[in-house]
């Protein structure tokens, strides 16, 4: 029979998670997955979830099938076959997270031509969630096509510099996936088209661009529109304010900014030459009065991580009104004073209610910082961060702030944290912080009473003190014991005085279960006095602890006297009043006469009219035109005159193969327009008796109109004279018909 605690799965698979995350904890796994049966499935499905390279995958191929079995990411000597999938067909399903590393130089290229060729099913990791992929080179940014399937929810990407194909491959990723999260990481600038490649992610949670050009006006808007967007995150490194202003320029009103009575104008409506900011004396009035319009947008966003400057970061904050639970800032460390102020107070203002975590780190290049400062010649740490802006923040329950070199804190600070935060659990205040003797911390054991007084759910705190001997005043108060705090780490704090310092924890801290110090002696700003000083204080406080719950076992308080009670009865009858009012509604009549006085009028309204008439005969005109066109009959003999010989007659022998053989085909022409010739002679001679009649009849007729016939008969003469020429005058262009001699007849 199962044990009761595998009978419960998620009890199973938190004990182990707590065993995964315990030092050799995949090897432990590992084992007990060999040991028990009972244990394996749940024990490979969390040695299986997450994977940091693509090495196991390939080690799961036969051992005959690798180039070298200890180093399965060098290549295959073959292409697989179909039986030796199995082993990756069988623990590919408990794969949810896997991890890239192009620079890790651990797989070979090969390897993913082999997988995507000899594949077995489409989607070689089929319930794969999350997808890491970090290059330096194109080709290796093709290879993550093979990875992409139905279920993935998130991409986070990490490419070099010159990827052209980059826009092909952010489209097919949208195309193939319907993401949660994204990320994009890289040197260069955003694609020009980054928002519309990636429109079709509309069910985006996350949201992940430290890129140039990542606060562009149009990345702004596509992020605002995201109706589930929830965690942000930014890089403002170098950027100006005007920049990170810009990131929400198309998120304002279109309208009214122009007019004094908006919020957003500048003017103040009184004409001057020098004109005062309004804008935000108007929006602190209406925030406070609660009603400043919000913008709409981000409404859902919860988790928001920025990097960069702190009066960036601030300028950012301006623009949200979201109701933030986690806030991560990496900024530049030492912060400017006067900017660290400004952000504290604006956090305080706008996140106060609902802010749950914070943390506050420092960037790349301020980490440089503090390895200067760790060499010998370093000076040793001097600049404050002031807690002293923090206000109202009740609902955090998780402060870390881990910097370099503003690591000095105060009293007075640890004394408004603990007022401000009253509901801290977990409390990191630079717990790498390293002060070399002689500049101790300011910081001492008694200076953390406030927090064991006022944070009542306080149960980890890491801070680096000066444990001195404390106060007696401090001993004799109940009211600084904590019962709630459960782990301490000290990092490298100073310790002189062992026994002293037991007392007072065992005091402050009486349900301590974990204390902690840096042990390393390769670590930098390591003191051996102190380390062997905080052995100590280990080994001793457990014995003080149980000392002092023994003695609290003794102590019985009294019981309580009872109060002397009395019976006694009290008659509680209420009484009653019946009472009526009579309430008569008085009412008056009255009447109003109203006649109309009539009024009869009339009014002549004949219309005045009038006769016209007039003569709308149109005059007509008769015009004859007599146009009797001229007529020219032409005659042609195309009859072929051939030479004869010198005894004059044709030679009846056929022609020659020297002769050119173009004359050939003329003499079918020639013929043909012989015959032609012949019948047109035909035809007028036939004809000539009737036409011979006609013309006397013509000639008696024109002797009737004298004046018409002159040109008709000089037309017909010139016709008979061309018509009597011979063939060669056919070109000659004929006389125009003379238009002055015609009459009118009107």
């Amino acid at each position: 029979m199962a044990p009761l605690i595998l009978r419960d799965a998620e009890a199973t698979t938190k004990l182990l998670e707590v065993i995964l995350d315990s030092p050799n904890g995949r090897r432990t796994l590992s084992r007990l997955a060999r040991t028990c049966r009972a244990f394996s499935e749940p024990a490979l499905d969390i040695l299986w979830r997450d994977l940091d390279s693509i090495a196991p995958i390939v080690g799961l191929f036969p051992g005959q099938l690798l180039k070298k079995a200890k180093k399965p990411g060098m290549g295959l000597s073959r292409l697989p076959r179909e039986e030796d999938w199995k082993a990756i067909t069988k623990y590919s399903e408990r794969i949810r997270r896997i991890t890239y590393d192009e620079s890790a130089n651990n797989i070979a290229p090969s390897i993913f031509s082999v997988l995507e060729e000899c594949r077995p099913t489409t989607y070689i990791l089929p319930r794969l969630q999350e997808l890491t992929w970090k290059v330096e080179t194109p080709a290796a940014l093709d290879r993550c096509a093979i990875f992409l399937n139905p279920e993935l929810q998130v991409i986070n990407l990490e490419i070099g510099t010159k990827f052209p194909q980059i826009n092909a491959f952010l489209a097919d990723m949208s195309s193939r996936t319907n993401l949660k999260g994204f990320s994009f990481i890289s040197p260069t600038s955003l694609p020009d088209a980054f928002t519309e490649l990636l429109a079709r992610q509309t069910g985006l949670e996350k949201v992940v661009l430290v890129a140039p050009g990542a606060l562009s006006p149009g990345v702004g808007r596509w992020t605002a529109s995201l109706p589930q967007l929830k965690h942000l995150q930014l890089d403002l490194t170098g950027r100006a304010d005007i920049a990170v202003e810009g990131f929400f320029d198309e998120l304002r009103p279109r309208s009214g900014d122009s007019t004094p009575s908006s919020i957003g104008s500048t003017d103040s409506g009184v004409f001057s030459g020098e004109e005062l900011d309004f804008s935000e004396i108007r929006k602190s009035a209406l925030r406070l009065t609660g009603d400043l319009p919000s913008k709409g947008s981000f409404d859902q966003l919860r988790k928001l991580h920025l990097t960069g400057e702190v009066a960036n970061i601030a300028v950012f904050l301006k623009h949200l009104d979201s109701s933030l639970v986690q806030l991560d800032l990496v900024i530049e460390d030492p912060p400017d004073n006067a900017d660290w102020h400004d952000l504290s107070e604006l956090m305080c203002d706008r996140f106060a209610d609902t802010l749950q975590s914070l943390r506050i780190s420092a960037t790349a290049s301020s980490k440089f910082a503090d390895l200067v400062r760790s060499t010998s010649r370093a000076e040793p740490p001097s600049v404050r961060l002031s807690l002293e802006q923090f206000n109202g923040l009740s609902s955090l329950t998780r402060l870390d702030i881990d910097l370099p070199e503003s690591v000095v804190f105060t009293p007075v600070d640890i004394e408004c944290l603990a007022r401000a935060c009253p509901n801290l659990e977990i409390l990191r205040l630079c717990p790498l912080a390293r002060f070399p003797p002689p500049h101790s911390p300011k910081l001492t054991l008694e200076s953390l009473a406030p927090l064991t007084t006022h944070c009542k759910r306080l149960h980890t705190l890491a801070i680096t003190f000066n444990a001195a001997q404390g106060t007696s005043t401090l001993l004799k108060s109940q009211f600084v014991s904590s019962p709630s705090l459960l782990r301490f780490h000290v990092g490298y704090s100073w310790c002189n005085d062992p026994l002293q310092i037991s007392i007072m924890l065992s005091h402050l801290m009486p349900r301590v279960e974990a204390l902690k110090w840096f042990q390393e002696k390769n670590r930098v700003g390591f003191n051996e006095a102190f380390a062997k000083n905080w052995q100590t204080v280990s080994e001793t406080l457990p014995h003080l602890q149980l000392i002092r719950s023994t003695e609290k076992s003794f102590l019985r308080l009294p019981e309580p006297l009872k109060p002397a009670t009395f019976e006694k009865g009290v008659d509680a009858t209420t009484s009653t009043i019946s009472r009526g009012v009579l309430a008569t509604i008085q009412a008056v009549d009255a009447s109003v006469q109203s006649s109309p006085i009539m009024v009869s009028r009339e009014v002549d309204a004949q219309p005045e009219t009038s006769s016209a008439s007039v003569d709308a005969t149109p005059s007509v005109e008769e015009v004859g035109v007599e146009a009797i066109p001229l007529t020219l009959s032409t005659a042609v003999d195309d009859a072929i005159v051939r030479q004869s010989s010198q005894n004059g007659t044709v030679p009846s022998s056929p022609i020659k193969a020297e002769s050119s053989p173009s004359r050939r085909p003329y003499a079918t022409i020639y013929l043909v327009s012989s015959l032609l010739s012949f019948f047109s002679f035909a035809y007028r001679f036939t004809l000539f008796p009737f036409s011979f009649p006609s013309r006397i009849m013509q000639a008696a007729f024109a002797s009737l109109h004298p004046a018409k016939s002159r040109p008709e008969s000089r037309s017909r003469a010139s016709s008979t004279a061309v018509s009597s020429q011979t063939p060669a005058t056919t070109n000659e262009p004929s006389d125009s018909i003379p238009l002055d001699t015609v009459q009118v007849r009107l």
